[in-house]
């Protein structure tokens, strides 16, 4: 019997990998690991040897390497978040640190309370 959490893990693992596919077809090096969290990501390097971290937010649909709004697309339209995420790792990824995404639910259960 599989917990919800594993099965989610084996969902995010299934989409990271359809993703990979996506992106080596495009040239882009990735290698799909399991962080030391235990969840599955993708390492995609950049054009200048900068490894970034993609991992998908099923509860939102979202692959995401960063935390700023344009570091994220929608994991629904898999080609086009391939394209996007190529192009970043062409660009080369932002300055600094990998920050976490993080998603404050409170807030958005704020919204839907009456």
């Amino acid at each position: 019997m599989t917990t919800a959490r594993e099965r989610q893990r084996a969902h995010q693992q299934e989409l990271l990998t359809l993703l990979r596919e996506q992106l080596s077809s495009l040239e882009i090096t990735t290698v799909l690991i399991v962080d030391n969290t235990g969840q599955p990501c993708l390492e995609v390097i950049d054009r200048h040897f900068r490894t970034r971290r993609v991992y998908v937010q099923t509860a939102f649909h979202w692959f995401y390497w960063g935390d700023q709004l344009d570091e994220r697309t929608s994991s629904l339209r898999l080609a086009s978040a391939a394209k996007r995420i190529s192009t970043a790792a062409r660009e080369g990824w932002r300055q600094g640190e990998q920050e976490p995404l993080t998603v404050d639910l409170s807030k958005i259960a704020d919204a839907y309370r009456t």
